[in-house]
This record gives structure tokens, sequence and C-alpha cells, in this order.
């Protein structure tokens, strides 16, 4: 099984795989580019592992390199278990006065999850969606556990997970009401703020992702990767469409004073835009202490490689970018051009594809051709939906990316990887 991950300022990364508690680490000796690779026999589907990565620890010039902390793979498919608030969660020494420019040298991999190696889909629904044209389209936006935790006619085993969307009293639901899309908040893996989990209370809403192309563990219930697949099919049967809430705008990381999980960990100063003359802070135009760098090419190939997993991997219609108007700044400012020159060529490129910015913003939209799908906003927010001119649900051609490869997937040298925690 192949292994890649993607950063560009590491000096060695270091894979970790785990077998209940033992964990065992294998240096990736490749690297082409910015790409750290290595193969490791003897795997299947269903490996838990996840990444250590080697190199300066130093805040002042943007590096936050800590091999003491597990990180979450961005390519991962799925993850096993949910971050476990602690002090050594933090590359740095929780409470020291140094703050962040503190080194914290505790283990933080019981306080992580896994990430989890997935077979490719064997089952793709060639035919996707209904493909609605926009101007027939009613959307129906839902929360998956807060539409269904409490339905009394559905198994309560199947309460709050994306299983429970297929149950025959949600479906007749939504179609009595005339819905031709039900669009899902976020359903990315998230991360709970520590200010709640020392409330105890959790976010119920989602907009703290941790991992793009995994679903939220605590949604997926028994039936797993495999309910939310079943419930695109059953709601596409019944002539709607599955839309996604996504959030590529910032992560669950937080600011210099939050936990290292994953991309702060990978490669800082090339997932996060930092201030220009102190790299130190995170430009914040997100108003959740950090703002992903979807201008740079390996932040904005994990996004759009993402899309292309819910749309081929997980069936979705298409997504609802949060913040959309984010995605379009730059260290320079907002770029008017972005979505259709940087950010999103493999947006508008994608075969039988067409796509324009909504009206009155600089966000990306991705919109059909001849069945007049129209790119859609509200405040700072964008539609992209997945049709062809006739009106068969069409994959886009995004930039094909590792992480830990098996089946159809193919693991070239491009970004990938992190960890876990069963």
């Amino acid at each position: 099984m192949n292994f890649a991950l993607f950063s560009a300022h590491a000096e060695r990364v270091e894979l970790c795989l785990f077998d209940g508690g033992a964990e065992r680490r294998v240096d990736l000796p490749g690297r082409t580019g910015d790409v750290w690779h290595g193969h490791v026999s003897g795997l299947a589907p269903g490996a838990r592992y996840g990444f250590r990565v080697h190199g300066p620890y130093e805040p002042q010039q943007g590096h936050r390199f800590n091999p003491n902390k597990l990180l979450v793979d961005p390519y991962a498919r799925q993850l096993d278990g949910r971050v476990q608030w602690s002090e050594a969660l933090c590359g740095y020494r929780y409470g020291d006065p140094a703050l962040d420019l503190s080194f914290d040298e505790r283990d933080s991999a019981p306080c992580v999850p896994r990430s989890v190696v997935v077979a490719g889909r064997p089952d793709r629904d060639e035919h996707g969606g209904p493909c609605t044209p926009w101007r027939d389209t009613v959307v129906y936006e839902a929360h998956v556990r807060g539409l269904t935790r409490r339905h009394p006619t559905i198994a309560e085993t199947l309460r709050g997970t994306f299983a429970a969307l297929a149950a025959p009293a949600i479906v007749g639901h939504l179609r009595s009401l005339g819905v031709t899309a039900l669009e899902l908040l976020p359903v990315h893996a998230f991360v709970d703020e520590e200010f709640l989990v020392r409330r105890g209370l959790s976010n119920h809403w989602g907009y703290n992702s941790l991992a793009f192309l995994a679903p939220e563990p605590r949604h997926l219930g028994d039936r797993g990767l495999d309910g939310f697949r079943e419930a695109v099919r059953t709601l596409h049967a019944a002539g709607i469409e599955l839309l996604l809430d996504v959030v590529h705008n910032h992560t669950g990381e937080g600011d210099e004073l939050g936990p290292t999980l994953c991309y702060c960990g990978i490669d800082n100063a090339t997932y996060y835009r930092l201030r220009d003359g102190e790299p130190r802070r995170y430009v914040n135009d997100t108003g959740c202490g950090n703002t992903l760098a979807v201008e740079r090419g390996p932040v904005r190939r994990l996004v759009l490689d993402s899309l292309r997993h819910w749309v081929e991997e997980m069936g979705v219609d298409g997504f609802r970018f949060d913040l959309a108007v984010a995605l379009g700044r730059t260290d320079q400012g907002v770029d008017a051009g972005a979505p259709s020159s940087r950010s999103w060529p493999a947006i508008r490129c994608s075969p039988g594809r067409s796509s324009s910015p909504s009206p009155g913003t600089s966000v990306p939209a991705a919109t059909g051709s001849a069945d007049s799908r129209q790119a859609g906003r509200s405040g700072t927010t964008a539609f992209a939906t997945a049709c062809d001119g006739s009106g068969a649900a069409t994959a886009a051609s995004f930039p094909s990316s590792p992480g830990a490869c098996t089946g159809r997937a193919t693991c070239s040298t491009r970004p990938g990887a992190g960890p876990g925690r069963a």
C-alpha cells in the first residue's frame, strides 16, 4: 500500500501504523518535489494510521513542526474516533508563560483519531442524481442529527446517522413538501472547540472542519460509509438531490494557541495564511482563528480533490460553500479573478460543465450548461453542482491525489496523509 504526504518544509516524515494499542513507525523514504512517499506491504483496507512530521519548530518563522504530535491525514476518507481534548494536543507547553514559543514533548496519540484506509467504491452509480433544473429546484436545509435524532418511526440505532436519511418517513416528508434537493449542514469530520468541551458541551453544527474527505464519525453509525451511500441512492430514487454545506475557509486548529492536529503540524506555512511580517500569527479573515491559503497549489488541490471525492465516491450532487468569499482572498486581498483563473480551474474545465461567478461577489460556482442550472448565492455562499447538459451527473476532472491508496485510488507524487485514533 502506498502512502504520500505533502510538506514543503519538513525534514522527515514518519508513517505511524496502529494495531490495537501498538504503534509502529516507518519513515517515508521517498521525496518527489514536496511530496514524501513510501510503500508498506501487508496492509489492507481498515488499517489505522497517522503521521509524525519532523522539521523546525520556529513559530516566529511560521513553522510549527512537532513529531510528538500525531497528525490526521488531510486525505483520510474515514476517521476512527474523535479528538479528545487534552493539553498534550498543543505543540507548545500549555500554560507556559512563553505561550507558543515553548515546545511540548508529550505524545498526543491517545487523544487523536486514527485515519482509516478505505477501499475504492466498487458500486459507483454512473447515472448519478436527478439533476433538477435550477429554476425548478426547491432546497431543504437540514442537519442530519437534528432532522432524524428524535423521529419516533426511525429505528433507534439509526437515529442521528446518515443512514436515517433513507428512512421512509424522512423521504416521504421531503417529497410531500415538494423538495427536490436536501442540503446537509457540514458533514466533514470536525473538532469540538476547547471552550465548549470545558463546559461539558459539544459542537452541534460542524463548522469546524478537521478532514475534508472524511464524514463526521459520530454521524456514521453502524453502517459506516455504506450508510451514507445508501441514503444518497434512496434520495436519488425519490427524485431528490443531495447537496453538502462545505467549510473550506478555515480548520478546527484555531489560532497560534490552538491544537496541533493536522495542517499546522504538516506544513503550517503552506496550509495557512500568516500575517505579513509576523508569521507567528494567523490571518483571521474567517473569525475562526485561521484562514486556509486556498490560493496556493497544494491547498487548492486538497479542496478540489475533496469535492471530487464526495461526487465520485459518495454520490453527492453539489455544494454550498460556507464563507465563500474567503476562498477568493490572497495575501494581496480579494482576487476578483480567483474563481475563474487560479482557485477553481478544475471546476471550470470539467468536461460537459461551465461555470461563472455568482453575481455581486467573488465566489466559485460550477453550473450545468444546457439544463439552465445557474450559480446561486446567499450572502457569501455559493452553490456548485455536478450536472452536464444532458441532465446526468458528471464527475469533475480534478487532479488526482494520494493519502493512503488502495483499490481504484491512484497514488502519484501528490499531496495526502495524516493520523487517527482507535
